[in-house]
């Protein structure tokens, strides 16, 4: 009896983690969301659209070729270690075939492919990105692959990279250096002197950190099934969530004590890149550390991150929007190595001790050469397929397609944002720096243009008309809208609008360069008045808007000639006066 039941307890928990693999499979599949809301928000609104179908099809074109060809040659039969035997099982033998063994798979290929397009962002031509993707799915990721986890050499020899930190970060980290790098800067990101040496780097905010953050949060949370679906215990399971918690939180918290330290102000998307690169890190020994070795982890992918952005920007030049190769490349060798440092036994599951552990050298020489073997099989790979690439049908979008967008020259999207049409969907222009440092008087802070020849006013007179325009911060808006209310203006009209003044923008600094672009979001009020004097108008805008800082806004004063309301016909006076039904 005590057998049948041991026999039946065993049979129920394998059905409990066989389910749960397919949970994890499905939390991996919805951090495609995170990539696409990452990359989304740290780039221009004017390649939107371009990046979401993106890594729509980064995912499917991947499927297809992981049915063809990939699923085999990570999983098929063993040949020396070196590559699975191609197959059609999933065709010719569907009943035998393992088919949450596939899907498992197949999401983690799907991350590889999509790591490599925020690093090209906003640059690449659409059939390109397909193309070395499909590659990626079919070729690249799944030979390395099984080298550590089909029963390769890599594996035979005791390498041990639970969840990817080699072979799906690293690997997806190295392509996008390549591929950034043979591909070329955005266009403005580096300013060049006669003899093409580069002598500033220009930041190009992304248009919403709020998606990027929402997309942090996302693959925050699918990160627990990409770490932890493959666990076959309960105790492994939770120190594996536990482990996987702890790492990025303390990366996140030495970047931004970091960033506070060096830049006067904590840097929020450097914070974002911190969280995922202690993810990263912690991904290839999430099931062998313990507690301390988790935020040892975190500390360096915290402070790695940031010296990865300053490396690419400040260094090599290679312009990476989103901060993939710090993120992916270089915390996927951490965390890789950081596993011959950090595994230990007390672990659930564990049967090895790291350097750090007494473990001696011999794990962290093994997963050393993996680090190697795996970047140069990737490297070469690659690098013969940008170049083939570029050699026939073309990298790189035109510089008029980069300048106007890719929504709108690559899919014939005007905007990804519909409605609201963002007024800096092709413009990237960049000037100097602020040099004010002092509050400015009101009358600095706040000025006021006269576009007409003063008269002294009649206030009852019929026939004046004035109009006001008042350009100011967005977040001054209210308190204009209820200034001007009080006063008795109940009709205005409202624009966005990009621009600034002789300031050249505010001196702040993007992920460890100074913002220099000229044109920042703006509101702009516009009414006409006769009844209200327009010395009242003015003086109740400049004390609504001032702060004392540069950039309050300005006010423009100009005469009217007449004005016409449509819907009864009334001009003059008259059609400036409230409707009454």
């Amino acid at each position: 009896m005590t057998e049948e039941l041991m026999t039946v307890q065993e049979s129920v928990l394998g059905e409990v983690f066989g389910i749960w693999f397919l949970i994890g499979a499905a939390l991996v599949f919805f951090m495609q969301a995170g990539f696409a809301m990452v990359e989304t928000g740290f780039t221009r609104a004017k390649n939107a659209g371009n990046i979401i179908m993106k890594n729509l099809m980064d995912f499917c074109i991947g499927t297809v070729m992981f049915i063809l060809i990939g699923f085999s040659l990570l999983l098929g039969e063993d040949y020396m270690g070196l590559i699975g035997k191609p197959g059609f099982d999933i065709f010719t033998s569907y009943e035998n075939f393992d088919w949450s063994n596939f899907v498992f798979n197949l999401v983690f290929c799907a991350t590889t492919a999509t790591i490599v397009s925020g690093a090209m962002a906003e640059r690449t031509k659409f059939l390109s990105y397909c193309i070395y993707s499909g590659v990626i799915s079919g070729l690249i990721y799944p030979i390395e692959a099984h080298w550590i986890w089909g029963g390769g050499w890599l594996a035979q020899m005791g390498f041990h990279d639970f969840a990817g930190s080699c072979a799906i970060h690293m690997v997806g980290g190295i392509s996008a250096l390549i591929g950034a790098k043979i591909l070329g800067p955005r266009i403005g990101k580096f300013v060049k002197d006669k003899d093409g040496k580069v002598t500033k780097v220009n930041a190009i905010p992304g248009h919403s950190l709020t998606i990027g953050a929402l997309g942090c949060f996302i693959l925050w949370f699918g990160w627990y099934g990409f770490n932890g679906a493959a666990a076959t215990t309960g105790p492994q399971l939770g120190s594996i969530f536990l482990t996987t918690t702890v790492a990025p939180a303390v990366a996140t918290v030495v970047c931004m004590i970091f960033t506070w330290v060096k830049y006067g102000k904590p840097d929020v998307s450097m914070c974002l890149n911190a969280s995922l690169a202690g993810l990263v890190g912690i991904t290839a020994g999430c099931d062998v550390m313990d507690c301390f070795g988790a935020a040892m982890v975190g500390v360096v992918s915290g402070l790695l991150v940031v010296f990865g952005v300053w490396l690419l920007d400040h260094v090599l030049y290679i312009d990476d929007p989103v901060g993939a190769v710090a993120v992916h490349m270089m915390n996927g060798i951490w965390g890789t190595l950081a596993v011959g440092l950090f595994a230990t036994e007390t672990a659930p599951e564990c049967t090895m001790n790291g350097l750090f552990y007494g473990g001696g050298f011999g794990l962290l020489g093994t997963q050393a050469l993996g680090v190697v073997t795996v970047a140069v099989w990737t490297a070469i790979t690659i690098t013969i397929t940008f170049v083939i690439i570029k050699s026939t049908i073309g990298l790189r979008a035109s510089a008029e397609e980069e300048t106007r967008g890719l929504d709108i020259t690559e899919h014939g999207l005007p905007s990804a944002y519909a409605d609201f049409m963002p007024a800096n969907s092709s413009i990237s222009i960049f000037t100097g720096k602020s040099t004010v440092e002092e509050p400015a008087p009101v009358a600095a802070a706040v000025p006021v243009v006269e576009n007409r020849p003063h008269i002294e006013r009649d206030p009852n007179a019929k026939n004046k008309y004035t109009k006001v325009s008042i350009v100011c911060k967005q977040g001054k808006f209210d308190d204009l809208k209820n200034a001007l209310s009080d006063i008795g203006v109940t009709g205005f009209t409202v624009t966005n609008i990009l621009g600034c003044g002789t300031q050249k923008g505010a001196g702040e600094m993007y992920r460890g360069v100074p913002i220099e672009t000229t044109l920042l979001p703006k509101i702009k009020v516009e009414v006409v008045i006769c009844k209200v004097p327009v010395e009242t108008v003015v003086e109740a805008a400049r004390k609504a808007l001032y702060s004392g800082h540069i950039g309050d806004g300005k006010i423009f004063v100009y005469d009217v000639e007449d004005v016409v309301r449509v819907r009864t016909g009334e001009n003059g006076y008259d059609a400036l006066q409230d409707a009454e039904n």
